[in-house]
């Protein structure tokens, strides 16, 4: 599994696991709730600073999104 699908799949789970739609999790971010799409996805790549956004209202360190063994 390549980094990009390592991040789409911690992106739904953490999302997920906060009880936020993707249009909330959108909103928070400041983004559109189709590029959460995307990226939950992977057809979009996130750039360092969308994983640290993301991170942040997810209340996770970056890193967490990018962690191949994270559950």
């Amino acid at each position: 599994m390549g980094t990009r699908e390592v991040f789409a799949r911690n992106l739904r789970r953490l999302r997920e696991k906060k009880k936020l739609s993707q249009e909330a999790l959108a909103h928070e971010a400041g983004v559109d709730r189709t590029y959460i799409s995307a990226l939950e996805r992977s057809v979009y790549a996130a750039s360092i600073d969308m994983v640290e956004k993301l991170a942040t209202v997810l209340e996770v360190e970056p890193a967490t999104l990018l962690d191949p063994r994270s559950e």
